[in-house]
């Protein structure tokens, strides 16, 4: 197969492929030329960066472009049912990054909790704000909500159970048999929302609206803390910086944004925000586990 890899790879998985006797293409296309490149490719492997919709897939049409590969879980940065719908399969690595994101988001709580980010950048100024940030809060007893309840949901609750939080998880397909293994409960959303000290995101983005609004904002407990390392349109940013200026949220961590590379300063800068650049699988493991799930992925499909 010919393949075009659009936005990195783990080197041993591009080796492995080019082993196999696959070509393998580095490059990153603009939008504008993508679908006209694809047309020279039987596979494209993207990431978050390349997004591959309708006018791509018709672009590509009559070519060689029969198989397109995310790298990580989601897969809204591409028209899913078109391109299968015009012949072209659509695959993810929905296992791979799960525990790289799950760790972030609890990094993310104790930055929040503890105020590590705040504190740390006030102490490469050369301040001493001991008074200031020693106001804690402890992860052990407290409530944790996570909606989207899948793998990397699932990877979080493990660990929160692991430090003594308890968990409620609301998600729209409920696993049998999952609440007893894990130690979890189902709830609705108003409940979760009502009840959690914390809140982490694990949800696809759903047609471009925010889920956490200002509405569900304010159904939150006072002096909540939010996570989100799902995908930036979940929050509704603008509401999420009232909600942190007033102290209705304790605070927010950060790792996907409305835009990206992130323009809201106000957001990012906000002394209330734990923030990362979109690093939730961005580890040596998860890169690995990737690049092995793709290979495998492209060895079956061949």
């Amino acid at each position: 197969m010919r393949i075009l890899v659009t936005d990195g790879m783990d080197k041993t998985a591009l080796q492995a492929l080019r082993d196999r006797g696959h070509e393998v293409v580095e490059q990153f296309f603009e939008p504008e030329a993508l679908g006209a490149a694809l047309r020279d490719f039987d596979a494209v492997v993207v990431r978050s960066a390349t997004k591959v919709r309708a006018r791509h897939i018709d672009e590509a049409a009559g070519g060689k472009l029969r198989l397109i590969i995310r790298g990580g879980v989601g897969v809204d940065n591409i028209d899913v049912q078109y391109a299968e719908d015009h012949g072209v399969t659509v695959k993810n690595t929905p296992r791979a990054s799960s525990s790289s994101v799950a760790e972030l988001a609890m990094g993310h709580m104790f930055s929040c909790a503890r105020f590590i980010s705040a504190a740390g950048h006030s102490m490469r100024e050369d301040k001493w704000e001991k008074k200031a940030y020693g106001k804690g809060v402890e992860l052990g007893g407290k409530t944790l909500g996570i909606i989207g309840f899948g793998r990397i949901g699932q990877a979080l609750c493990r660990m929160a159970k692991g430090i003594g939080m308890e968990v409620v998880a609301q998600d729209i397909y409920h696993v049998p048999g999952i609440e007893e293994t894990l130690g979890m409960r189902y709830v609705e959303l108003d409940e979760l929302l009502e009840k959690a000290d914390f809140i982490s995101l694990h949800t696809p983005a759903i047609d471009g609206k925010p889920l956490i609004n200002r509405e569900n904002l304010g159904k939150m407990k006072d002096g909540a803390i939010l996570v989100n390392t799902s995908r930036g349109n979940n929050v509704d940013e603008d509401a999420l910086l009232e909600a942190l200026d007033s102290g209705k949220l304790r605070g927010a961590g950060l790792d996907v944004y409305a835009e990206e590379p992130a323009k809201n300063k106000a957001l990012y800068s906000h002394p209330l925000v734990s923030c990362t650049p979109h690093i939730g699988a961005a580890t040596k493991e998860a890169q690995k586990r990737i690049g092995a799930e793709i290979v495998d992925i492209i060895s079956s499909f061949s």
